[in-house]
């Protein structure tokens, strides 16, 4: 056994055995950085996003889109992985699935939260969205599949609770659709945006739903590893092999994801095309080229994929930190793509005085704040469920 899993087995019971004074500081350290990032988002509504947000005109979408971008993706991805158990019957995922179904909504919730607040007036979201439908308008798509998305998912997991097995395949199924076509339209989000060069071509929302595989397949390593330490479990071989099985569709889609930005390099800069060119350079060589090479290339897919292989998914160990340096890596790959897509301007080609060759965003406090409570949230909903569900225990026990 791996002396850095090594615990005692609870009693049965589940975690009253077990809670400890560190676990219960981090549940409230968790929820006192929801409630102060919640206050500095309430802040930024009551004095106006121009005051309080790093974002303008030029680049209206911030670090706050990334980390929804980062929040739903992962969700999807929890999604994929938790299927490919119970839904298409490959036993080797089955002890994860609970925990992946838990997490897929704990993490789309907490997506939820962050666009909260980068809209203004997020009252009139539910609203609009229900009384101003507008089916031509992916925005509008996105709202509505990611609310049933929603939906599907905590009636999967009611299901899973009362043991229930084939009606919470059945909703894990339409969960599933419902999720890729979801994730695909908000790759269509991007994608189907002519003034935007960067992100715009038809290879968006397949390289969303591929992305997405990987991002879950790395977080519900982290989180699987993270909650045997807070249960103070000592990890089953079956356990043991389904985080192997994890690992290793991690690493094929981290290979596939590498080979996707490789094209997009070659693409972006292979006779100098308009908008792309400038984008790219400024991820390659730019001001993002610290993100883009250490933590896309590196954190995101390189060492990760490296780590992996090198164990063959058998050491849990180099795999929790192959999770760790994803994780990490996925939330620069988001944040890239987000930023970076905006900066180059609309008229860089006609040789304008005084012009920026570049737009500038920094986010602000707020906006860090926000995106720190989105974390937090995930987190805190994550220890509370191990607490509540009792570690789902069911899935290994």
């Amino acid at each position: 056994m791996n002396n850095f899993f090594a615990g005692v087995l609870p009693q049965e019971g589940g975690l009253e055995s077990t809670a400890s004074w560190k676990y219960m500081a981090a549940v409230m350290m968790c929820g006192l950085l929801t409630v102060v990032g919640v206050a500095f988002g309430v802040h930024s509504i009551a004095a106006g996003h121009e005051h309080t947000f790093g974002v303008s005109r030029a680049v209206p979408w911030g670090v706050l889109i990334a980390a929804y971008v980062f929040f739903v993706v992962t969700s999807t991805g929890l999604c994929i992985v938790s299927s490919v158990g119970h839904v298409f019957g490959f036993k080797d995922f089955n002890p994860i699935a609970k925990r992946a179904v838990f997490l897929s909504i704990a993490t789309i919730v907490a997506g939820f939260l962050v666009i909260a607040f980068e809209i203004e007036n997020s009252w009139r979201m539910p609203v609009g969205n229900v009384i101003g439908a507008n089916p031509t308008s992916n925005i509008w798509w996105m709202g509505t599949l990611y609310g049933a998305y929603l939906f599907f998912m905590m009636i999967e997991f009611v299901m899973l609770q009362k043991e229930l097995h084939k009606t919470a395949t059945m909703f894990g199924l339409a969960g599933l659709l419902t999720g890729v076509v979801a994730h695909s339209n908000l790759g269509a989000v991007f994608g189907l945006l002519n003034a935007r060069e960067f992100w715009h071509g038809p290879y968006m929302p397949i390289y969303f739903i591929t992305s997405a595989a990987m991002s879950g397949c790395v977080a519900i390593i982290f989180f699987t590893c993270l909650a045997y330490r807070a249960n103070n479990w000592e990890m089953s071989e079956d356990m043991k092999k389904s985080l192997g099985s994890v690992a290793k569709l991690g690493a094929l889609m981290m290979a596939v994801i590498l080979f996707f930005t490789s094209w997009k390099m070659i693409a972006g800069v292979t006779g100098n095309p308009p908008g792309k060119y400038e984008a790219m350079q400024a991820l390659i060589s730019g001001p993002y080229a610290i993100n883009f090479w250490i933590g896309e290339v590196a954190l995101g897919m390189v060492i990760p994929f490296i780590l992996i292989m090198a164990v063959r998914g058998n050491n849990m160990r180099v795999i929790f930190l192959a999770s760790i340096a994803g994780m990490i890596g996925i939330f620069f790959m988001r944040y890239d793509l987000v930023i970076v897509g905006q900066l180059v301007p609309h008229y860089h080609g006609l040789g304008l005085v005084d012009y920026p060759k570049l737009f500038t965003y920094s986010p602000t406090l707020h906006e860090w704040m926000v995106t720190l409570a989105g974390f937090a949230f995930c987190g805190f909903l994550f220890l509370a469920g191990e607490r509540l569900f009792r570690g789902h225990l069911s899935e290994d026990h």
